[in-house]
């Protein structure tokens, strides 16, 4: 796979590329990226570049019009149109000015089918995915079937805390808070769409007159939190079995401040309590509806959501995952960014663990699948006990998987906090499990959906207990399956049909209210494989 090395004034990154990319496709999956207004078919001219050395393919006719003969002999090239058959070297002196926002890799996201050829005006849609941490989003053209361009950025109601429960009672305990948060994300999202067009299309206040549909899923906290409504019953426990309404109070006030004048904007309902939409889009991505008996669905995240289909219901639950799997708030955690820890496995060479970085470069902490790895390379090598407890007595800065970079270290609050999420998501399945009359036996496939997935090792999941012990190969992961099953709603004339089809085969479960479930836990808690069987 042919690396892209690229000087800039501040920076030197190194990234992998894929066959076919563009360095401006390239660039774009980071923050630093080109300045461009055309959607990369070299019209526009502004995504200039010197290339430096390496193979590349020949200048463009694109490239002839929008670059003169000086131009060409200093080695400019535009960004759009230039792509590597090898290791290469450019530099960016007139980059893009600094953005939240960046596209996401095509390769993470999955196949969608077909469009609507039939419609003649309106034709654009908006899928978004509302997480806790990050907003995800695509444009399509829906007409045509084509997904024109994605996004993705921090959603800002993290400033009123990284767990969704505090953000709650932010919006509960402050008057006008709850409509200062709501705004956050929506402004974030109308952002991330601005963004699109002017880079990808060209074109800004025409285009969002033009877009027909929006799909918004997320958890239900954060779906009340974008509209303002339902955060009071949410809050109240006696309401976690039933279905949480957060359709806007005020309807025509809310959509007129989304600012696209011809859009129909689809909330589809929560499950019940903290089980929200976004598991419901999961299963659409992932057609478990169209398997047979045995698939287990978890959507690993601050809050985890696990669906276990039996061939004739959905049965669904969730379960706080806390700061563990996102890697935020707890020491040396980090989101899955540049410069964290997302890999870390047995090395022979240096007789001890070796790490994988993001973007490569010094690791600056880890993420969520960082530090399962982590603490799973810890039990291997005896520093951690099966407990949770350090063999050894250390420090309270932790043990170092890097040696002589303390930002690397895990620390015994770091494998506490995962302890508990690994638990407390193990007892979930086995609930499900045991309420379907199922074993792991009958799990003929398991899906890991979230951003936690995409990097995850399957076996270091297994061995420590976050995964049950069945064949890997029944075992796949879907980092972006609630977004995808957004894109693939957008594409239906009925875009609530596909969640209303899963709706009414669903059962959901209050884990809270089940004798025996904190037995489950607590039994659950060491760092060591399990295999849930009937009771």
């Amino acid at each position: 796979m042919p690396t892209l090395t690229v000087h800039n004034a501040d920076t030197t990154i190194r990234l992998e590329t894929h066959s076919g990319q563009s360095v401006r496709d390239i660039l774009d999956l980071t923050t630093l990226r080109v300045r461009a207004a055309c959607g990369g078919t070299g019209t526009c001219g502004a995504c200039k570049i010197h290339w430096l050395d390496g193979p590349v393919t020949p200048l463009t006719t694109a490239e002839y019009m929008k670059l003169d003969q000086d131009e060409r002999e200093e080695g400019l090239r535009l960004a759009c149109q230039i792509r590597l058959s090898g290791d290469a070297r450019v530099r960016l002196d007139d980059p893009a000015p600094p953005s939240p926002w960046k596209s996401m890799d095509p390769d993470s996201l999955g196949p969608t089918f077909g469009g609507l050829p039939h419609l003649e005006r309106h034709i654009y849609g908006l899928a978004i995915d509302l997480g806790t941490t990050h907003i995800r989003l695509a444009l399509w053209d829906r007409k045509a079937g084509k997904r024109i361009a994605t996004r993705m950025g921090p959603n800002p109601q993290a400033a009123f805390g990284s767990d969704v429960l505090n953000r709650l009672d932010a919006a509960r305990l402050t008057p006008g808070r709850a409509d200062h948060i709501a705004a956050l994300a929506r402004d974030a999202i109308l952002h991330a769409v601005h963004d699109i067009l002017a880079r990808d299309v060209g074109e800004v206040t025409p285009m969002l007159a033009e877009i027909g549909q929006v799909v918004v899923v997320g958890n239900t906290a954060i779906m009340t939190l974008l509209t303002g409504t339902g955060i009071d019953a949410l809050a109240a426990p006696e309401n976690w079995l039933h279905r949480i309404t957060y359709q806007p109070a005020h309807w025509v006030e809310w959509l007129a401040t989304w600012r696209m004048p011809h859009a129909e904007i689809l909330l589809p309902p929560s499950v019940a309590g903290f089980i929200g939409c976004d598991l419901l889009a999961d299963c659409i991505a992932t057609r478990i509806l169209d398997d047979p008996p045995g698939t287990l669905l978890l959507d690993i995240g601050t809050n985890t959501e696990i669906a276990l289909w039996d061939g004739e219901s959905l049965h669904v639950t969730s379960v706080p995952g806390g700061p563990a799997f996102e890697a935020a708030g707890i020491p040396n955690g980090m989101p899955a960014e540049a410069g964290a820890i997302y890999r870390a496995m047995a090395s022979p060479a240096s007789q001890g663990i070796g790490c994988a970085v993001i973007g490569g470069g010094a690791a600056i902490g880890f993420c969520g699948s960082g530090l399962l790895d982590g603490i799973a390379m810890l039990v291997q090598t005896g520093v951690l006990k099966p407990s949770g407890r350090f063999k050894s007595p250390g420090s309270d800065d932790g043990h170092a998987l890097i040696v002589g970079n303390p930002r690397s270290a895990i620390t015994g609050c770091a494998v506490d906090a995962f302890q508990r999420a690994k638990a407390a998501t193990a007892a979930a399945q086995e609930e499900l499990l045991h309420k379907a009359a199922m074993t792991a036996r009958d799990l003929k496939r398991l899906v890991v959906c979230g951003t936690f997935g995409r990097h995850l090792d399957i076996a270091n999941a297994q061995q420590v207990g976050l995964l049950p012990m069945i064949d890997p190969q029944r075992i796949e992961t879907h980092a972006d399956a609630a977004l995808n099953g957004c894109e693939q709603a957008l594409l239906t004339d009925d875009c609530g049909a596909p969640f209303a089809e899963l709706l009414s085969k669903t059962f959901a479960i209050n884990l809270a209210m089940i004798n025996g479930y904190e037995d489950r836990f607590v039994n659950l808690l060491r760092l060591r494989p399990f295999h849930p069987l009937a009771d």
